[in-house]
């Protein structure tokens, strides 16, 4: 057991958790951030995908301990100031969400994709979508709104 202190969408808490349990835990279990979801933990389907030092990383595969002096941003902490991501808003804009489960995790990935190639391909977009597994089949809906998000950055 051991205390942390995580800085988890800009702002600095303290947990309480054991050395190896799972970041994504502590997002929902201790901090209530239950917008990350568990998938598969074994870190193949991508619902639990946060950024950490603006990377689209596994929740489920990281151990807490290993996250102090990190900046955690998960989707409750994506949008600013009362404004959403661009990703957020193209989201809405194609209604993409089926069942909505692994939506966070896309919105997750997707954004810092666009953060690294603000001008991608259809196949750049696709491949990097592609270790993120939405069971609804909404992949070309979740193509299209990666494309409108790229052009409103």
């Amino acid at each position: 057991m051991g205390n942390y202190s995580l800085k988890v969408n800009g702002k600095t808490v303290d947990v309480v958790a054991d050395d190896d349990t799972p970041l994504l835990w502590v997002l929902r279990d201790e901090l209530n951030l239950a917008g990350t979801k568990f998938g598969c933990g074994i870190g193949q389907c991508g619902a639990c995908t946060v950024h950490v030092d603006g990377e689209a990383t596994r929740s489920c595969l990281l151990p807490a301990a290993a996250m102090e002096g990190k900046e955690i941003t998960t989707i409750e902490g994506l949008a600013t100031d009362d404004k959403l991501h661009p990703v957020q808003e193209a989201w809405k804009e194609v209604d993409v969400p089926q069942c909505g489960y692994c939506q966070a995790g896309q919105i997750m990935t997707a954004s810092a994709f666009l953060s690294k190639n603000p001008a991608p391909t259809n196949d750049d977009i696709r491949q990097a979508m592609n270790g993120n597994i939405c069971r609804c089949a909404a992949y070309n809906r979740i193509e299209k709104a990666v494309a409108i998000a790229s052009k409103n950055l």
